[in-house]
């Protein structure tokens, strides 16, 4: 025994007892006591029970396994526990999963399914339940969940899985009683030591300290946790002893002789005190003066809140850090009728659940602990009492939270707690009415926000008495009131709750104080002098807290506001924004003008008003006028709105670039998709609702001085403005025109219904770009509650969608960038539904107007409807309802009129800083009125400028003339008469009357009236207020402008006779309109086209309209004349004109330019870069069949000189070098293989082509000698090196100087200088060697050519001598010049291409043989790889793309330079052994010419003789290795033969040819050797190509043996009918050729080898199909589910990020330091092993493909997409994926053809972390 006994043996016997009763054998123990305790009379059993555990479970000694064992034990009652496991779960009853996860777990939500959007299956649930055709998506857990399978309340029983779905208690035997004995004995011990232990090691506030006591307490947990997992019967237990109160009483306070444990119940009172959580009586007596407990005394929790809510000051409790605090200053509360304080009853922990949780949340909610309260959901009566006791931990919670450093964790474990409990609809009515819920929450959330409160500074910074949230503060920058807000919206979701809280006045008032927290935060100031030093980020804090904190319940609540019913609560909701709106406005101090430079984007209390009112009138038929306040509180509310338009004006104009881009940021977050419908949409209708029912007039003259523009509209040609420069003057304009068009032509709120709004978003978007179906469900904004995921009525989402738009799959481009499928809108969407409006008002970016007009102006060329420059078409709008009718009337008030008919004048005259954009919104206004006519015609009794317009109709207006205006111009304006008055008297008359009809208008002085007049309407009171008059005087201007003077205009014109003049103007011809043109009018065309469509079409409809109209356009147009130009007298105007002509004249000549540009640059690519269309040739004429007797002239891309390649200066071929193994990949069958997805499938590289060549030569090692086996064979089909190029060329030392200037420049490369990668310098293709070309002609000259007519026997003799003449003279350069070290050095850069490994095949490394080996197997790699591309045969002919980038000519030139280095030995020369018959025996045999592989001989041979080689000689060459190869065909062909063939073949004798009856027909033996030979033919046909230029022929595949072999002179060139061409007909021997096959037989024969070896040496069938990589499922779950999972075989662990390779099906951990090797990462070290150097890998949990080539990777892409044609990168929407075969071909092709490096861009290094 390990501790002192000692320590309690109190003298008595029954303890010693106990003490050797630890001594005996658990297991024995447990089955004696059990048995004891099952009898009747038990109570010694019990007495010794309670001993041991007394002794096992002492609190004073650490945790340890030992009291664990014993625990499991005893409950197990003898049995092991395993078993006892076990037997529990055979009677487990739950209905429910319950299964609960951490975060990062895969799990699924169907929405088809779900009741509570929250709902989340497991992956087995969701696999076994039926979900074909739902709307499902896989997700990664953020917080962690659990399986909600099985229970009603959050999703519906169709949904539930096989297992869920019996009901239960049905097949479930009832549990016997003795099983569960023991737990329910040992069990409330065990928590209790638990409990112990955390009441001991608890801290205040030394987290390292809290870890460590979570660590020990580690196996006690999962303990608990493992029993939770037992089922149904043992949760019944747990929660016995968890909730039991008596149990706790007797054991938590401890014994009383137990000192310990005395201590330790102090310990935990303690830690209760320091969490503010005292009962009640004890907080009563403590309490200070400043707070006075409620008379109840239930006072507990609002104490803890740190303010009793009799009194109407509340002290804030807890000071601020930070300077601006705002300390201990009392503040007015809202109201003190807020609930009494009995709502949080103090804590007095009553159970072993109550003191759980409040450990929990102590120690911040540890993972494990979490999950154990979370397992035990599935039992009903625990679900009950822990929700009660979460709700009254609510606050400790919240307070716990506020200070933890680590809120971020601990905010996702509080949601995982309690999403489980709120989504439940039962429960939290429940919770609501029993414990106060929802007063908890908002007091809670009240009292959070209370801490981070500061002054606002909005309107009257002095006596401001508002307080905001300081959006700087952590807890709102790090979200931290998160789960608190995130909970408040889920139980408002359930309509029981919503009603209860809209029922509640109180607690909506107190819900009203919160929202105003947030209104007006995060103040923006304009910064006029200086750019402000530090930008600050705070907009994102502030606005996610409206967004989350206002708007989301905002929504919430309004789901419940559906139907007439519940009219009564929307009235409540709306009265209490007036009363909370009035008390802003008092608190800031408002008066009628908002401060200068102001501007905030948070109005949430607005925002409420408005969509209260708005739900209100459209769901449930309120009378708008019933909810609003009077003409006075309506000015005050339109004010702030408008102010925030008038800034997203500014802002845009560039008036706010002081503040920083942050300041830009905000302006598109408040129109984002995100956030736009509960900021821009509520304010913009709020507008309208004023605008529909204040004064037209001093509505309009508002927003022209919100927008700094009252200056601008004057009819004089100069004028000053005291507040925007003059280049801001034309976009604010622009701003103030728009925003009233957007005003008044915007029917979101105004009578759309959903479907009309969701089909006006959509197309709006599609119009600005082309979608995915993922973005277009992003940006479109959702309706009710973001938290429901679902989109507003999400099945006509898709209908609408295939109404509105086409899909276009995804394509590709040869430039290998990836298309996902993508949504692009119909004709007649384009036709009838485009709406440049809305389009505005959604655009976050400027420029996606321009693209959404550029579309549209592309769409009508198409089309031929309309060439020119289209304006923005004009939209007819769905019907007002009839509450908004007033808003019409901003379209007839004069105040409109006046600033229409100025600026048609000004646009007339040419004024400065006019636009076409100007015009197009003044008529989209004009339209706008006409098209909505004002029903009552009754004349305005008040003539306010009754000079200027009759009346208010804008029809009777149109006409009107206006004959002099009176204006104020600056003393230097060209309006100012100079000249004396005029002399006669009848003039002078005139004169004077002139003046007394000429109109004066003030924009401002017209409000001021307006407004005084509405003030003195509405209430008496309020006109006593003294209002200052301060906004005409408040602007000074800078500097002293010159004096105003008051100047008359003659005008004499009406609206409709400047519309008429600026229809002429644009058409640039007079009298555009004949009188009769509008008879012969054609309305249809009139919808698109630009600004002379648009004027005949207002002309048009006024005509229509109004006969008077009609009459005056026709008056108008017999008289118009040319317009006079306006007078040039100021030199200014003339400067203004020649410069916009030179700039016009400037803009054609560079358009002119890049035209001629592009054409350059086109015809370039076509010839330089064209890789996929063989009809142009590289540069360099790889192989031209004309004969070219002069030297090949180069061009240097760098220098740009041409000229031959020199020994001295030599040029060379920009090429990439790489290792590759794609040949080694290749198998026999044609089928890909397919990718394993299950334990059983299983893929073994043992038949592809590298390993078995390897086998062959390490077989062939054993036999023979070094020398000969590393002649015999090719090497390279596994870490080959591939040589490409694009075909342009450089002087060697050109390019020197080019890598120099790389290397210096500091730019970020995707390569690496060093390495000696560069990109071609004109083509930017990736490269890293420099191949030098060969000084001399191109291709052999005629003489080389020329047919021969030597007999076999002459040549073979000419090319033994060449041989000869080699082995005497070993080559040595005589000099060693700039060429050869070039051609050196590029020989390193070829071996340095691959690893050591694949090189060295020979007994001793680095031997001559060995280089030789390798040396001629890089030729042979490289012509194997162009076959390969060729698509495996020759019979395309041609040049083909592949040999666009082949460099063989030139790479055969620098190998022969090297091979020239060995000589051969002439005795073991094998041409000898070719063509003569000898007789010589060796000590070690060499290999038999009958094992040796043909192909290889052919490249030794070539590559050894000298160059350059006469084409006869090849020839000869050619034919005796085929006789070769045909000897070999036949010998592994009889190999074939059952013997009884052999016999019948051997007797009839080949000539006789008589039928035999077997298999093997003449037939099938002839194409079978065909077969053979082919490899052989083709391989030395591209050879031929690429040394002597011959063009390939092309050929139907039945005829391509005797093609090639007519091609390679072994047949006549007027070739037999393929049917009759034998392959023995090809031989030509030189000697007898009986006496030479058998020689090369006896050579086989004489091995002293079982013959089953031989047999294997023989060379087998050289075919391979084409390398394939793996084939993929259709589906990815498929391969998700198998491999996410899965443990990697090297470390035996689950890898966080699996990926496999597509190549070989391995299965690796990405970026694993598990696995990591000499610093080097998996993949990385799989690439090397498995594709040297080259690795292709899914990654499982991003269905993304990375590339590795070398040390550099890149992202590909994805081949799987979703049944939108959309990639789903890192999974993030989880939507099901299907293989893509276009773009899994395209990979495959990129593998093959090498050419990742030059179609993929984004490369960087990886450093070998992958």
């Amino acid at each position: 025994l390990l501790y002192n006994k000692n320590k309690f043996v109190d003298n008595k016997p029954e303890c010693m007892m106990a003490a050797s009763l630890l001594h005996w054998d658990k297991r024995s123990t447990a089955a004696r006591l059990k048995a004891e305790l099952t009898r009747t009379d038990n109570s010694s059993g019990l007495r010794q029970l309670q001993e041991l555990l007394d002794a096992v479970l002492n609190p004073e000694k650490t945790a340890d396994t030992e009291a664990l064992d014993w625990c499991k034990c005893l409950i197990a009652g003898g049995e092991g526990f395993e078993e006892f496991c076990k037997t529990v779960r055979s009677y487990d009853n739950a209905t429910l999963c319950g299964l609960v996860w951490t975060a990062n777990f895969v799990a699924y939500r169907c929405r088809t399914c779900g009741i509570s959007p929250c709902m989340s299956l497991c992956a087995e649930c969701f696999n076994n339940g039926e979900h074909t055709g739902h709307d499902f998506n896989m997700f990664r857990s953020q917080a962690g969940g659990a399986c909600d399978c099985g229970d009603s309340n959050v999703m519906r029983d169709s949904g539930f899985c096989q297992r869920h779905r019996l009901q239960t208690g049905e097949n479930v035997p009832s549990i016997p009683r003795d099983l569960l004995l023991m737990s329910e004995m040992v069990l409330p011990r065990f928590i209790l030591s638990t409990i112990q232990y955390l009441r001991d090691g608890y801290i205040e506030s030394a987290e390292r300290d809290l870890q460590k006591v979570l660590q020990q307490l580690e196996p006690q947990i999962s303990f608990l946790e493992e029993l939770t997992k037992m089922g149904g019967a043992m949760r019944t237990v747990l929660t016995k002893i968890l909730t039991n109160q008596q149990t706790y009483k007797e054991l938590s306070m401890g014994q009383e002789e137990n000192l310990f444990s005395k201590k330790n119940y102090e310990k935990y009172l303690a830690a209760l005190k320091n969490s503010g959580l005292v009962s009640v009586e004890e907080k009563a007596q403590a309490a200070t003066a400043d707070v006075t407990v409620g008379a109840e005394g239930g006072a507990g929790a609002m104490v803890l809140l740190g303010k009793t809510n009799r009194f109407q000051t509340s002290t804030f409790l807890e000071d601020q850090d930070g300077g601006q605090s705002v300390g201990q200053r009392k503040r007015v509360k809202l109201s003190s009728s807020t609930k009494d304080p009995f709502i949080i009853e103090s804590l007095k922990h009553k159970c072993f659940l109550e003191e759980l949780l409040f450990w929990t949340i102590k120690f911040e909610f540890p993972q494990k602990m979490v999950t154990f309260l979370l397992n035990m959901l599935p039992d009903q009566d625990y679900k009950i009492t822990f929700t009660k006791t979460f709700v009254q931990h609510y606050a400790f919670i919240m307070k716990t939270l506020m200070k933890s450093h680590e809120s971020d964790t601990m905010s996702n474990r509080i949601v995982h707690i309690s999403v489980q409990l709120f989504s439940n609809e039962e429960l939290a009515r429940h919770m609501t009415e029993e414990c106060h819920l929802l007063d908890i929450m908002v007091m809670v959330l009240h009292y959070m926000m209370e801490s981070c409160l500061v002054k606002s500074e909005l309107q009257d910074e002095e006596n401001n008495r508002h307080v905001v949230v300081n959006c700087s503060e952590a807890l709102l920058k790090n979200n931290t009131y998160w789960p608190l807000v995130s909970d408040f919206i889920n139980i408002l979701s359930h309509q029981s709750v919503a009603k209860k809280f809209l029922e509640d006045h109180s607690l909506l008032m107190l819900w009203m104080s919160f929202v105003s927290f947030f209104q007006g935060m995060n103040l923006n100031k304009r910064e006029l002098n200086e750019h402000v030093e530090f930008e600050s980020q705070t907009y994102y804090a502030a606005f996610a807290a409206e967004l989350e904190a206002c708007a989301q319940p905002m929504w919430g609540l309004l789901t419940h506001c559906k139907v007439k019913e519940t009219q009564e609560y929307t009235k409540t909701v709306v009265r209490y924004c007036l009363e909370a709106l009035q008390i802003w406005f008092d608190a800031i101090g408002f008066i009628d003008e908002p401060a200068q430079h102001q501007v905030t984007f948070h109005l949430p209390l607005h925002r409420y008003y408005a969509m209260f009112l708005s739900r209100a009138v459209k769901c449930q038929s309120l009378d708008l006028d019933s909810l609003l306040p009077d003409q006075e509180m309506l000015m005050k509310i339109m004010v702030h709105p408008l102010q925030i338009q008038a800034c997203l004006s500014e802002i845009h104009s560039n008036m706010w670039v002081r503040n920083g881009l942050q300041i830009k940021g905000q302006a598109m977050t408040y129109v984002q998709s995100h956030f736009c419908n509960s900021m821009i949409d509520p304010d913009i209708y709020l507008l309208q609702v004023c605008a529909s029912r204040l004064d037209p007039d001093y509505f309009i003259s508002s927003v022209f001085e919100r927008f700094k523009v009252v200056d601008l509209l004057t009819m004089a040609s100069q004028h000053q403005n005291a507040v925007l420069d003059s280049e801001q003057e034309r976009p604010m304009l622009e701003g103030a025109l728009t925003f009233l068009v957007i005003l008044t032509s915007l029917r979101i709120h105004l009578g759309m219904t959903d479907d009309e709004i969701l089909r006006a978003e959509m197309v709006s978007q599609l119009c600005m770009n082309d979608r995915t179906h993922s973005a277009l469900l992003d940006l479109i904004p959702e309706n009710p509650n973001p938290k429901s995921g679902i989109v507003p009525g999400s099945c006509s989402f898709e209908d609408v969608l295939s109404a509105v738009a086409d899909f276009k799959a995804p394509v590709f481009e040869p430039g290998g960038s990836m298309q996902q499928g993508m949504y692009t809108p119909k004709a007649e969407v384009w036709e009838k539904e485009f709406d440049p409006i809305m389009v505005v008002l959604r655009t976050v970016y400027r420029r996606d107007v321009q693209s959404a007009m550029d579309r549209y102006s592309a769409f009508l060329k198409q089309f031929g409807i309309q060439t020119g420059n289209p304006w923005p078409p004009y939209k007819e709008r769905t019907p007002l309802h009839p509450c908004y009718k007033g808003l019409i009337q901003l379209l007839h008030c004069k105040t409109l009129h006046i600033v229409i008919f100025t600026l048609l004048y000004k646009i007339w005259m040419d004024h400065q800083n006019m636009s076409e954009h100007v015009l197009c919104m003044v008529l989209y206004l004009i339209e706008l009125g006409l098209d909505n006519q004002v029903q009552d015609n009754k004349e305005d009794e008040e003539h306010c400028h009754d000079s200027w317009f009759p009346g208010t109709n804008l029809l009777s207006n149109l006409h009107h003339v206006i004959n002099f205006v009176r204006v104020r111009v600056p003393e230097t304006a060209p309006e100012v008469k100079r000249e004396a008055p005029p002399s006669t008297s009848t003039e002078a008359s005139s004169y004077g009357q002139n003046l007394r009809e000429a109109q004066v208008f003030s924009l401002v002085a017209e409000r001021r009236r307006k407004f005084q007049e509405i003030i003195n309407r509405s209430n008496t009171e309020a006109a006593q207020v003294v209002r200052p008059k301060s906004s005409s005087t408040r602007w000074v201007s800078p500097g002293t402008p010159p004096q105003l003077v008051t100047e008359i205009l003659e005008i004499r014109e009406s609206m409709l006779s400047l519309l008429v003049k600026l229809h002429q103007k644009m058409s640039l011809k007079q009298n555009s309109l004949s009188t009769s043109w509008l008879e012969d009018m054609d309305t249809s065309r009139h919808t698109h086209g630009d600004g002379i469509t648009a004027i005949e079409r207002i002309l048009t409809k006024a005509a229509t309209r109004s006969c008077q109209i009609k009459r005056s356009i026709q008056d108008i147009c017999g008289k118009v004349c040319p317009p006079v130009p306006p007078k040039k007298n100021s030199p200014t105007d003339k400067k203004t004109m020649d410069k916009e002509e030179r700039r016009q004249r400037a803009r054609e000549r560079q358009q002119k330019l890049l035209a001629e540009f592009a054409s350059r640059q086109k015809s370039f690519m076509e010839t330089a870069m064209d890789v996929e269309s063989p009809e142009t040739e590289a540069a360099m004429d790889l192989g031209p069949s004309e004969v070219m007797e002069s030297e090949v002239l180069y061009d240097c891309v760098i220098c740009g000189q041409s000229g031959p390649s020199t020994e001295d200066r030599p040029t060379g071929l920009v090429v990439l070098l790489q290792a590759t193994s794609v040949l080694g990949h290749r198998c026999k069958s044609k089928q890909a293989k397919n990718l394993p997805t299950s334990d059983e499938e299983h893929i073994y590289p043992a038949d592809t082509c590298g390993v078995a060549h390897d086998l062959r030569l390490t077989l062939m090692q054993q036999f023979f000698k070094d020398s000969s086996c590393l002649q015999s064979v090719s090497i390279g089909w596994d870490g080959g090196v591939y040589v490409q190029t694009c075909g342009h060329t450089l002087h060697i030392d050109c390019h020197k100087s080019y890598m120099e200037s790389l290397r210096n420049d500091q730019v970020l490369q995707g390569f690496s200088v060093d390495k000696g990668e560069f990109t071609c310098p004109l083509c930017r293709q990736f490269a890293n060697s420099v191949l030098p070309c060969r000084p001399g002609r191109g291709s052999e000259a005629s003489g080389w050519h020329a047919p021969t007519n030597k007999t076999t026997s002459v040549l073979v003799k000419e090319v033994d001598d060449l041989q000869e003449k080699l082995g005497l003279f070993p080559v040595r350069f005589p000099t060693e010049s700039n060429l050869s070290k070039e051609m050196e050095l590029v020989i390193k850069d070829i071996k340095n291409t691959t690893q050591k490994k694949y090189m060295d095949y020979g007994k001793n490394p680095g031997s001559p043989d060995n280089d030789f080996l390798f040396m001629y197997s890089v030729a042979r790699t490289n012509l194997e790889l162009e076959l390969v591309h060729r698509g495996g045969n020759l019979c395309s002919g041609g040049a083909s793309a592949a040999a666009k980038r082949s460099c063989l000519n030139q790479l055969f030139h620098v190998l022969a330079m090297h091979m020239r280095l060995y000589s051969i030995d002439s005795a073991y020369n094998p041409w000898t052994k070719l063509t003569r018959v000898a007789i010589n025996k060796e000590a070690e045999p060499e290999v038999p010419m009958l094992f040796r592989d043909v192909p290889s001989l052919l490249i030794i041979f070539v590559l050894t003789m000298p160059q350059p080689l006469r084409k006869e000689h090849f020839t000869c060459v050619v034919k005796m290795l085929f006789n070769l190869q045909f000897i070999q065909a036949l010998a592994i062909l009889s190999t074939k033969f059952s013997p009884e063939e052999r016999q019948a073949w051997v007797t009839s004798g080949a000539l006789k040819k008589q039928a035999v009856c077997c298999v093997w027909s003449p037939q099938s033996i002839e194409i079978s050797l065909q077969q053979f030979c082919l490899p052989f033919l083709r391989l030395s046909c591209l050879l031929q190509h690429h040394l002597y230029g011959d063009n390939l022929t092309g050929c139907l595949e039945e005829e391509e043996f005797s093609s090639l072999a007519v091609c390679l002179g072994l047949l006549p060139s007027t070739p037999p009918p393929s049917s009759a061409v034998h392959s023995a007909s090809c031989l030509q021997w030189p000697v007898n050729a009986f006496d030479l096959v058998s020689q090369w037989s006896d050579e086989v024969t004489g091995l002293t080898r079982s013959p089953e070896q031989s047999l294997t040496l023989l060379v087998q069938d050289p075919q391979w199909t084409p390398p394939r990589l793996l084939q993929l499922p259709d589906n990815y779950n498929i391969i998700f589910q198998y491999y996410h999972r899965k443990a990697c075989t090297v470390c035996k662990k689950v890898p966080k990020d699996p990926a496999l390779c597509l190549v070989c099906g391995t299965f690796v951990c990405l970026k694993g330091v598990c696995c990591k090797q000499q610093g080097t990462c998996e993949c990385v070290l799989h690439s090397q092993h498995c594709g040297a150097a080259t690795g292709i890998f899914l990654l499982i949990n991003a269905s993304v493909i990375i590339i590795i080539r070398g040390h550099r990777f890149c992202l590909w892409g994805s081949v799987y997409l979703d049944a939108h044609g959309e990639e789903d990168r890192d999974l993030r929407r989880g939507k099901p994926l299907f293989l893509c075969e276009e773009r899994y071909r395209v990979l495959e092709q990129q593998w093959v053809s090498h050419t990742f490096d030059h179609i993929n861009k984004r490369w960087g290094p990886h450093y070998n972390g992958l």
